[in-house]
């Protein structure tokens, strides 16, 4: 049998030079990499700890030079410092030299003669100590003949300087050696690396030429075949049958070539046939692919059908558009009395909204920011003057378009006979009195308090002669600026209306007295839960706040337009989400 160089074979090889390449990488780097850690572990275990422990030793020394001065220079017995000195000699000392001895296990021959005569000099440095405490051993010894002979040995060509000075310059030399070992130690680790690295670069230059090398001849003998067979295939998804033909290869993808061939060759047949039953030649010859070529039969039936239905489908087309055209009439007059009774229905709920002329007699230097949502809108606006107080509300009820609209009528006039009914009202009293009216209307026509509608509410009363403001809220705050701060005051946790299981709960009324130039606001949650920004998000009452502070020293019409602008820009293109009421007031 033929051999044929399969693509498995060719995909094997392929991979079989990259693991080549792979372990040779892998075998130099792990060598280099335990070569290192003995080289770190030996710095780590000997030269860095011997740096430490020499040095320590020189401040043994050093310590020890400074106590024995001390000692001659201070009569006094017992004494800390004293203490401290037989405390080095007879333990900190001998404990460091032990350490030390420990270490120098791992140093060459002269290193440990250098530390032998080091010892014996701190042995003999500690002798000529050993005799000066005994000379001053007491306090009655410090007498001048004694320190005659002491001090000598203190200067600085004394014996105990001379002696200390040598030790010293021994363990530089000492802890210099050790801190060559250690540099040593880490040129070799650098060396180690950088012969990896040259190492592993000319491994990946190789990996990376062989890698180009196999997909050049992947790319040759594999992709582009695939990519072709792949476009033909697409084409003919896309409904499209190829003119050309591909060559015949001794793999799988010369089997794949021939069977494609033979698929383009039916189809090109099935579409002269479709061609034909299409043109309405109902009597053109077609063959079937084979007893299983489901396409071919099913044309076959189709042929048939077609025949049958080609005589009555025009008569039937036209009914159905006709039926169509007379549906599509009928919805375009639904739908414009629909918009043109809720254009109707605006014009009902405008005329319940106090006009401009009657706010800017009550409210001199106010804005009111109105936007509904829809057509029609769910929040509204009231004021009222009684008793010298002018009392004016922010009211969202709930939902907006047509349900809202239906709500705030309800409203507003719950709100004219509350205010009518009450005696000098504040607006905790008219928020008790608007909450029974909204009760009392859905009870009437539903026989309990069933319907879970209500109306959020923001309402204030002011008497410009006192400069006192009084206020009320079913869930909104109130909002006053002063001394470049918000001071905000909460409404109560429940809305307007009573429902099911709800228990009867009264308003609270809060009194503030305002200073000039002070600013309130009350409003619905629209404008803070409006969506929009660079993430989508909403604008939130913290956005809100700080444009509020910011519009200050504008007057209160640049400061409806700014607001106005502003929930635009932050919008963008994104639909409105609920309805807008801001109303903003400057003492």
């Amino acid at each position: 049998m033929k051999f044929r160089f399969l693509i498995g074979h060719k995909i094997g090889l392929g991979f079989g030079v990259l693991i080549f390449f792979i372990i040779g990488i892998n075998i130099q780097t792990s060598l280099t990499v335990d070569q290192s850690k003995e080289t770190n572990q030996e710095m780590m275990t000997v030269h860095s700890p011997s740096v430490d422990a020499l040095q320590e030793l020189k401040i043994i020394v050093l310590q020890s030079k400074l106590m024995i001065t001390n000692w001659v220079k201070i009569p006094v017995a017992p004494h800390p410092e004293k203490q401290k000195l037989i405390d080095l000699m007879l333990e900190t000392y001998p404990k460091q030299k032990e350490h030390i001895s420990g270490l120098s296990e791992h140093w060459d021959e002269i290193e440990n003669q250098k530390k032998e005569k080091i010892f014996t000099d701190i042995d003999e440095l500690f002798v000529q100590y050993d005799f000066i405490k005994s000379q001053l051993a007491v306090i009655d010894n410090y007498q001048p003949d004694i320190l005659f002979l002491v001090d000598p040995m203190l200067d600085e060509t004394g014996e105990i300087t001379i002696l200390a000075n040598n030790v010293l310059s021994d363990l530089d030399s000492l802890i210099l050696i050790q801190r060559e070992n250690a540099e040593r130690g880490s040129t070799d680790m650098l060396s180690s690396f950088n012969s990896l690295s040259l190492v592993v670069r000319g491994l990946g230059s190789a990996l990376t030429l062989a890698g180009i090398l196999i997909a050049i001849f992947t790319v040759r003998s594999i992709v582009r075949p695939v990519q072709k067979l792949k476009s033909l295939l697409l084409l003919m998804g896309k409904g499209v049958i190829p003119n050309e033909k591909l060559e015949p290869r001794g793999d799988e993808i010369g089997d794949m070539s021939v069977a494609l061939n033979d698929l383009v060759d039916g189809f090109q047949r099935t579409v002269t046939f479709a061609k034909q039953v299409g043109s309405g030649n109902f009597d053109s010859e077609y063959q079937p692919l084979s007893k299983e070529d489901n396409l071919g039969h099913s044309l076959l039936a189709m042929r048939k059908d077609l025949s049958e239905l080609t005589s009555n489908l025009e008569q039937k087309v036209l009914q159905r558009t006709e039926k169509i055209e007379e549906q599509k009439q009928e919805i375009e007059v639904l739908l414009k009395h629909t918009t043109d009774s809720i254009v109707y229905a605006k014009r009902i709920q405008e005329a319940i909204l106090p006009s401009e002329g009657y706010i800017k007699e009550l409210l001199p230097d106010s804005f009111f920011l109105f936007r509904p949502k829809d057509i029609v809108s769910g929040d509204f606006y009231w004021i009222h003057q009684k008793d010298e107080k002018a009392i004016f509300a922010a009211i969202d009820c709930t939902g907006h378009g047509v349900p809202g609209a239906f709500m705030t009528i309800i409203g507003h006039n719950g709100l004219s006979k509350a205010i009518n009914y009450v005696e000098s009202p504040t607006p905790a009293l008219i928020l008790d009195a608007l909450n029974r009216e909204v009760s009392a209307t859905f009870k009437q026509h539903n026989g309990e308090a069933s319907i879970k509608d209500g109306m959020d509410a923001a309402m204030c009363s002011i008497d410009y002669k006192t400069k006192e403001l009084q206020f009320a809220g079913a869930y909104n705050p109130l909002f006053i600026v002063r001394n470049g701060e918000i001071v905000e005051i909460k409404g109560d946790k429940f809305p307007v209306g009573e429902f099911i299981g709800a228990e009867k709960q009264n308003f609270t009324n809060h009194t503030v007295q305002l200073n000039e130039g002070e600013t309130i606001y009350i409003f619905s949650d629209g404008y803070a839960d409006q969506f929009g920004g660079p993430k989508g998000k909403k604008f939130m009452y913290r956005r809100f706040k700080e444009l509020i502070l910011s519009i200050q020293d504008k007057s209160m019409e640049e400061q409806r337009a700014i607001l106005n602008k502003e929930i635009d820009d932050w919008r963008g293109d994104l639909e409105q989400v609920d309805d807008i009421i801001v109303i903003g007031l400057r003492v």
